[in-house]
């Protein structure tokens, strides 16, 4: 029998919403996907809420979208698990956190909180934070240093002072806790190995290298004047009579409160990693009792409060339980999510599993300086892998493809170039179904959820 393959294409944040001067998706020219709606049966899915496991109101997010997609059926996200056990109680009780909070009271060490402050859902949540300086409080540590790392994707750009007043209010009424630095997101949570930034951010929390402020509301104020938003806030430290509040040393105790993986690995890496050698570590602190919320990758070896959920019967274990082949390929900024994600968190492919990695654009400092990323490139390859197999007579049986423009360009707000990015992304499907078509084989085009659709508040502009 001819055997054929099924290509599921991911249109990373492309949504559908009503047509708008501000919906880059209709705006764009999309010659292609506007004849297959017309001709090709087609349906809307549910990207947020319960409908993919998380709690109701929240936003979907690549993650989020992918382990669902690669399951075929709701899994409940860490951040639903951590929610429901802060309001069960069975978070204060977590093994992973009281052992880490009595290492740290034990040697009258220092306790230091590392994530993302934004109430987002995507990647951490403060609701989370402020549960483990409640824990924090309720144990008698004295010493409590928060690093913030600062969103303005996942929530609007100039949030994050509303934010940091949350937080030092609520630790004035947790009474414990201390802001020791500030850092954008663009410089603490790069996924893409642009290790110039994590140094940055680093240094700071480690040494008190950077900018100095004395209050740390003021501080993303001041960022907002030099025309910085909460993503690129340069990293910040805080002062009291001219030395730093909290730097991280030796025998302190660090939680990485992020709950999503992939944008709080490369921190991790450089306060764990025993070969590191990505930039100078030489003053490292020693003898840190490290632990993250989450695993962020097996073979870290760190304790975890929330172990990943085992996962059976998901697509990819299916497709190779029975014999057959199949083919993930995305850019850096997404190909987590067609692997490790897709195969609800491991690591390592499934047998009869190939995988090509496309690198993302590093000459630009954000895609809207490069709306087409490395989508043609993707495409090349993804076109090419199909014709050596096909010549060869082993064609796969699943490909797994992923667009990354959507959402990578949709988070810059810049229109005209999440535009550029939608015109991209459908040149290249209209190559690949050029040859599906050929090869008589069945292409599937979806989303894991949207972005590009909404490029402006629709209240205020």
């Amino acid at each position: 029998m001819n055997r054929k393959t099924l290509l599921l294409a991911i249109l990373d944040g492309w949504g559908i919403g009503r047509p708008s001067p501000t919906n880059a998706i209709t705006v764009a020219r999309t010659p292609n996907m506007d004849r297959w709606m017309a001709e090709c049966p087609w349906t809307t899915l549910t990207a947020h809420n319960g409908q993919v496991g998380l709690p109701e109101g929240q936003m979907g997010n690549s993650e989020v979208g992918h382990l669902n997609i690669g399951a075929g059926r709701i899994v409940y996200q860490d951040f639903t698990r951590i929610n429901r056990a802060i309001e069960s109680g069975e978070f204060f009780t977590n093994p992973a956190l009281v052992a880490v909070m009595d290492q740290v009271k034990a040697a009258g060490g220092s306790l230091h909180l590392l994530g993302l402050l934004s109430d987002g859902g995507v990647h951490s949540h403060i609701a989370h934070l402020q549960a483990l300086l409640e824990m924090a409080g309720k144990k008698g540590l004295e010493r409590v240093f928060v690093h913030c790392f600062m969103d303005g994707r996942d929530t609007p750009p100039k949030s994050g002072a509303g934010y940091m007043a949350e937080l030092v209010a609520a630790m004035q009424r947790i009474g414990c806790g201390r802001v020791a630095t500030i850092s954008g997101r663009f410089w603490a949570m790069d996924r893409d190995t642009r290790w110039d930034r994590v140094e940055k951010a680093w240094q700071a929390i480690t040494s008190g290298r950077g900018m100095t402020a004395d209050d740390p509301v003021q501080a993303v104020s001041a960022a907002y004047l030099r025309a910085e938003t909460d993503e690129f806030i340069t990293p910040t430290v805080l002062v009291d009579g001219g030395s730093p509040v909290g730097t991280i040393k030796d025998g302190d105790g660090v939680i990485f409160f992020n709950f999503r993986a992939d944008r709080a690995r490369e921190m991790c890496r450089a306060f764990t990693e025993e070969d590191f050698a990505n930039f100078d570590v030489t003053n490292r602190p020693g003898h840190l009792q490290v632990m993250t919320l989450t695993e962020y990758e097996s073979d870290f070896n760190l304790p975890v409060a929330f172990p990943p959920l085992s996962m059976s019967h998901i697509l990819g274990e299916e497709i190779s339980n029975h014999g057959r082949r199949q083919l993930r390929i995305a850019e850096t900024e997404k190909y987590a999510h067609v692997t490790y994600f897709f195969n609800g968190g491991r690591e390592t492919p499934f047998p009869g599993e190939d995988r090509i990695l496309i690198e993302s654009p590093r000459e630009v400092a954000t895609y809207d300086l490069k709306p087409e990323m490395s989508a043609r490139t993707v495409t090349d390859r993804l076109l090419a892998a199909l014709r050596e197999k096909q010549a060869a007579g082993t064609p796969y049986d699943l490909v797994v493809l992923n667009f990354a423009n959507g959402d990578m360009v949709g988070h810059t707000g810049i229109l005209e170039a999440a535009v550029r990015a939608c015109e991209t992304v459908d040149e290249c499907l209209g190559r690949i179904t050029a040859f599906m078509r050929e090869q008589n084989n069945t292409m599937l085009i979806t989303a894991d959820h949207g972005n590009a659709e909404i490029m402006a508040d629709p209240e205020t502009g």
